[in-house]
């Protein structure tokens, strides 16, 4: 069976995604709205008349952290209050009163996000709490008398994306850190139902994007890079995708910085045509067995010398045998633009995992390490 029947067989589908992660994804539309809901009815207290914060501090790990990239990206380099996302075990030094310390962690048990926010509550930061209810981190919120939004959790914490970033959005809008039309959020749902319903399991291969894009990476070592800090999130959170869903390498980067280093790699021994010795030895040396393929994420607002560097980096790639995918976000709000690729990018990594023949759910690693350091 090749590969793409593998992808049009919906009995062999339904048997190789044993938890459901497609039903997973496909729950994000609803995520959004549910989010929506629960943040706006959050009583914020004090929050709300207070200043608004210096900056606000998201700390979370993992899919629970992606969320403070995203809330960061969305923001944008104009916005009010600086937004910084933290996945570590320590506060930045910076940190104060002045500042709003957000811990997301889907299960509430995260204990890197509970070290962070439990570091907050001593310096006498602002609180609020995103996460899983009856956990850890609700009752830290509890006893700070900080807000708590509660998520529930679609199956997998990189499932549940909108879910606990929708949140962290409401909240910044409420304490007037960013602006934004009324129906920016039912935009951003509204483009995640039209992308699952064109990558959902019984469209075929030949017409469903997400499908396209697994057959395309199959095989391949993929590099990807954003042209904006928006795609550049959806980049990252891409690598991440591919590393959990498929168990899957790849490197993620964001232009103009991929052109100081990661364009190199077009030279480099996974480059087809250069082989493992390069011109520099007098031998090509073999074919790699995984060659590179560039994937680039487009994003409308590009800076005008990022389009250029980016159609020229095309070109390289090109001409050195690199294989190209190019995806463009759809929309006119960011927020739009972004859930237009990372519902793109969830679906095609699950059917990256089915391809090779992988449950997409399991992160045993992840287990296994947990359970060695505890």
């Amino acid at each position: 069976m090749t590969a793409q029947e593998r992808l049009d067989d919906m009995r062999l589908l339904e048997t190789a995604d044993p938890s459901g992660m497609l039903r997973q994804v496909a729950s994000s539309a609803a995520q959004v709205r549910t989010a929506v809901r629960l943040a706006a009815e959050t009583d914020l207290g004090v929050l709300l008349q207070a200043a608004r914060p210096r900056a606000i501090v998201v700390t979370g790990m993992g899919g629970s952290g992606v969320a403070g990239d995203l809330l960061a990206a969305v923001c944008g380099a104009g916005c009010a209050s600086q937004v910084v996302a933290v996945h570590d075990y320590l506060l930045p030094g910076w940190v104060g009163a002045a500042d709003l310390v957000i811990a997301v962690s889907c299960s509430g048990f995260t204990e890197e996000t509970l070290a962070v926010a439990s570091e907050a509550v001593r310096r006498g930061c602002p609180l609020i709490g995103v996460g899983g209810a009856s956990s850890p981190l609700a009752l830290l919120a509890q006893q700070a008398r900080a807000p708590f939004v509660s998520v529930m959790s679609a199956g997998m914490p990189r499932s549940t994306l909108w879910g606990l970033s929708i949140p962290l959005m409401v909240i910044a809008e409420r304490l007037g850190v960013i602006e934004g039309p009324a129906e920016a959020y039912e935009l951003a749902a509204a483009e995640l139902e039209r992308m699952s319903h064109l990558c959902r399991p019984d469209s075929d291969a030949f017409v469903n994007p997400a499908k396209i894009l697994a057959l395309e990476l199959a095989g391949t070592v993929p590099m990807i890079w954003g042209t904006s800090p928006l795609t550049g999130v959806a980049a990252y959170r891409f690598a991440c995708q591919l590393n959990e869903n498929a168990k899957y390498p790849a490197v993620s980067g964001v232009l103009p910085e991929a052109n100081h280093n990661q364009v190199v790699t077009f030279d480099g021994p996974f480059a087809p045509g250069r082989g493992g010795g390069g011109p520099a030895f007098g031998d090509q040396g073999p074919e790699p067995a995984a060659p590179l393929r560039l994937v680039v994420l487009r994003d409308s607002q590009e800076h005008p010398q990022v389009a250029r560097r980016r159609e020229v980096s095309v070109q390289l790639a090109t001409e050195r045998g690199v294989g190209v995918t190019e995806l463009a976000g759809q929309g006119s709000l960011p927020l739009e633009r972004l859930a237009s690729l990372v519902q793109l990018i969830d679906y095609a990594t699950v059917y990256l995992a089915i391809v090779n023949g992988i449950d997409p759910a399991p992160v045993s690693a992840i287990d296994e390490l947990k359970a060695r350091i505890a």
